[in-house]
């Protein structure tokens, strides 16, 4: 990786958990320069402006997330164990450092909504990444006999995020875990109605 690549890169990092704390508007240059100890000449010469930071910090954000659910997964071949791992997941989720802070979709939807029409496309999409990640595995379920095959994927997704991420903003806004936990209960109880 070139000096420049790794620069870009020790910016993102650095900066992921101030953009997903503070979010766009609440996070400025200075302390962009604050965390990384860099000077504004240095993060421009790695970046456009700040929305390009922040375009770059989310994908991190998202990446890790990706990265530590399909670890999980790769530890079973069961289409159904692999939608387990989702609720699985998100039990311990905040305990890791990188979503100690919260989920990259919850914190920067709102925001991202009305105000930065590229933050905004980038969680649509990575919410249509997760929709058609989980109609793929109950999908592969219902081919492999795991799942009922009356089970609609496209519901199956729709509730299991909205559960997920319903019951991380409760729990982010009002500090207390059972809203979260108890969603994770619904979306346990829905995978094991429909394991065939």
């Amino acid at each position: 990786m070139s000096k420049a690549a790794l620069t870009r890169q020790y910016i993102i990092e650095q900066t992921a958990p101030v953009f997903n704390k503070k979010g766009y508007a609440g996070t400025s240059m200075s302390d962009i320069t604050e965390v990384t100890g860099l000077t504004k000449g240095a993060i421009y010469g790695n970046f456009e402006n700040k929305d390009d930071v922040a375009l770059a910090v989310f994908d991190y954000n998202m990446h890790q997330i990706t990265a530590a659910i399909e670890q999980r997964m790769s530890t079973t071949s069961s289409t159904w164990e692999k939608l387990m791992v989702f609720p699985r997941f998100y039990r311990t989720a905040f305990k890791e450092k990188f979503l100690s802070i919260g989920c990259p979709i919850v914190n920067t939807a709102p925001e991202a909504d009305d105000t930065h029409q590229g933050l905004h496309q980038k969680v649509n999409k990575a919410i249509a990444r997760f929709d058609k990640g989980i109609q793929s595995l109950v999908k592969k379920g219902i081919k492999k006999g795991e799942i009922k095959d009356t089970t609609n994927p496209s519901t199956i997704a729709s509730l299991m995020i909205s559960l997920i991420e319903g019951g991380i903003l409760l729990t982010k806004s009002t500090g207390q875990s059972r809203y979260l936990n108890r969603a994770l209960d619904q979306v346990e109880k829905i995978l094991t109605e429909i394991k065939d």
